[in-house]
């Protein structure tokens, strides 16, 4: 099936693509840590800061009921966008990360000594971390669901350990180290059979899967906008109404109080119980063009065009002897690991970025996937809209060169 999409055109609204960057014609393939951003989003923020730059929620004056009203029909696309069910059930942010963190203090006072948390092997640090240290001060116990060689979940072993014990599950998506889709509905099934909460990680899914919070059914759902052509700075957390009525709030300070006194101190109602502090106002609001783009292709046909480039380029990458892709090939999205036999995939990723290709090498914020295959990091290519068959092409020009220049 052959995409939907005019992929020629469609570049011609990143200004990022029209030039060259050190003499060389740009080849993105590093969308998993943050996608290239549309003129629109650009324009937006720059629309912000020159016309209605002022402060939300705390101004009657005209440009602050604007801003506000711009930031509050942000929170209402979101909604839109993942099949929330209210408005208020959106939380703004800073990141997918300080979402964890929010959930991983905030649901504290729900966790005792000797409960459970379960998480994946294959996790990104920040959702590894919090939930260590929140076992810690509560001295409840982390589990760990093992993957296999293909980087899925063992299922089975998962549904040894849950119990009435296990409070909260967390894990992602899709991997971001990996780009295995993991099995979310299984997980949730399983969790609602002892009232278990759970939370997604769906920074790795948002622009490349549709998403319907109210099918999934998860209790909170976290993302970053610059993952979906949105602005860096903003996060957002989903959560359903009656959990975040009943867990307190991560931050304190201005906007996030109903009354203060010296004496006492009461909240807010949903979502500014959460929202502490000035936002990214102008990045937040940006996030109207940042869905409208990914509306405007069809998230579906996002999807099918870019199922057929990571197809097309595990079909090349395979073909080359030595090379080694980490995680199931076909259960997978956005995103392909691999190494080259005998060659450090540091210095894969420097001679790539030599000849104008953009990827990620290391771990990719996820240590104990590494240490798993006792690797020191992967070679990351990920992919996004604008993506072409000829920069597959091009990239497995690039890595024979590379395999031929060692002379192996």
């Amino acid at each position: 099936m052959l995409s939907k999409i005019d992929i020629k055109n469609l570049r011609k609204e990143f200004a990022i693509f029209n030039s060259n960057l050190n003499s060389k014609k740009l080849i993105y393939l590093d969308n998993a840590a943050t996608t290239q951003k549309p003129n629109k989003v650009i324009n937006s923020i720059k629309e912000y800061y020159s016309n209605i730059n002022s402060n939300v929620h705390r101004g009657d004056y005209y440009l602050s009921n604007k801003a506000t009203e711009k930031l509050e029909y942000s929170r209402i696309k979101i909604k839109n966008f993942i099949n929330a069910k209210y408005s208020h059930e959106i939380i703004f942010t800073s990141g997918a990360t300080e979402s964890i963190n929010l959930i991983a203090n905030s649901i504290s006072s729900l966790i005792k000594e000797k409960d459970e948390i379960i998480i994946p092997y294959s996790e990104h640090h920040s959702n590894i971390i919090p939930w260590q240290i929140l076992c810690n001060k509560k001295k409840a116990l982390l589990k760990i669901i093992p993957i296999d060689y293909d980087g899925n979940l063992k299922l089975d072993y998962f549904k040894s350990i849950i119990s009435n014990k296990t409070k909260l599950i967390s894990l992602s998506h899709v991997s971001n180290a990996l780009g295995v889709i993991n099995p979310i509905n299984d997980i949730i099934y399983e969790a609602k059979k002892y009232n278990t909460l759970v939370l997604i990680d769906g920074s790795q899914a948002i622009s490349h899967i549709p998403i319907n919070i109210q099918n999934i059914n998860p209790d909170f759902y976290v993302f970053s906008i610059h993952k979906m052509y949105g602005s860096t700075g903003i996060g957002v957390l989903y959560g359903k109404e009656e959990i975040l009525n009943l867990i307190p709030p991560y931050k304190y300070g201005g906007e996030m109080i109903d009354k203060v006194s010296f004496e006492e101190t009461t909240y807010a109602n949903l979502p500014f119980k959460f929202e502490a502090g000035t936002p990214n106002i102008g990045g937040i609001i940006s996030t109207i063009d940042a869905i409208a783009f990914i509306e405007k292709y069809n998230i579906k046909n996002i999807k099918n065009h870019e199922d057929q480039i990571i197809n097309y380029a595990i079909k090349l990458l395979t073909s080359i002897e030595g090379i080694k892709i980490y995680g199931e090939e076909k259960n997978r999205s956005s995103i392909i690991s691999f190494n080259i036999n005998k060659i450090h995939p540091f210095d894969v990723g420097k001679i790539l970025d030599n000849f104008g290709v953009a990827v990620r090498t290391g771990n990719h914020c996820a240590q104990p996937i590494m240490d798993f295959f006792s690797i020191p990091g992967t070679i990351r290519i990920s992919f996004a809209i604008y993506n072409t068959f000829e920069e597959i092409d091009y990239l497995y020009k690039i890595i024979i060169k590379i395999i031929n220049s060692f002379n192996f």
